[in-house]
């Protein structure tokens, strides 16, 4: 019978007994920059693996987990006399890749501000290549504009369901946009 609670438990009890043993009862100096964050144990509570972190380089972290492995022993004795269980899970000791995980995190981050602002700036100059609102009404016949194909325009031309009655996307009269123009009545249905 495994019980998840009672794992749970003996993790963090792990996590307070050798982080307090590390500051206190063991004299390594190459563990002065150690921080353990969590642990967690097997269900059968015969093993239990122990995260930390190192505040320095490459060398510092490397030194940490050589001063960790040779207080292996004493810390699993402490875990094993505080604890009170009968079989004391051996202890393994993992560098914790969250906070190296949440440092690429803020540099990507950042990296995407920097792209958007390249985009926003480059925007700030920038027009529309047709026209600003492609969905305005269509325009209303005028005998001085040259460009105007002499069209009928719509009667309301403010209404969007009237200029979806009167004439579809091809400029067809009884299609309907929802349709495509495929020749269906525009007629409503309730």
């Amino acid at each position: 019978m495994v019980d998840t609670a009672r794992a749970r438990r003996l993790a963090k009890r792990i996590v307070s007994i050798v982080a307090t043993h590390i500051q206190h009862q063991v004299k390594d100096p190459r563990l002065d920059m150690v921080t353990i964050t969590a642990a967690t144990v097997t269900p059968d509570l015969r093993e239990a693996t122990v995260f930390y972190t190192v505040y320095g380089d490459d060398d510092v972290v490397s030194a940490a987990a050589a001063g960790l492995a040779s207080a292996t022993g004493v810390l699993r004795s402490a875990v094993g006399h505080e604890t009170g269980i009968k079989f004391t899970p051996t202890l393994a000791f993992k560098l914790d890749a969250v906070p190296a995980n949440a440092h690429r995190i803020d540099e990507l981050l950042a990296a995407a501000r920097d792209a958007d602002a390249r985009v926003a700036q480059q925007a700030a100059g920038a027009s529309y290549a047709g026209e600003a609102d492609p969905y305005k009404a269509p325009r209303v016949a005028d005998e001085d504009d040259p460009e105007f194909d002499g069209g009928e325009p719509a009667e309301d031309a403010d209404d969007p369901d009237e200029r979806a009655q009167t004439s579809g996307p091809d400029g067809t009269a009884g299609s309907h946009p929802v349709d495509g123009g495929a020749g269906r009545s525009s007629e409503r249905v309730p």
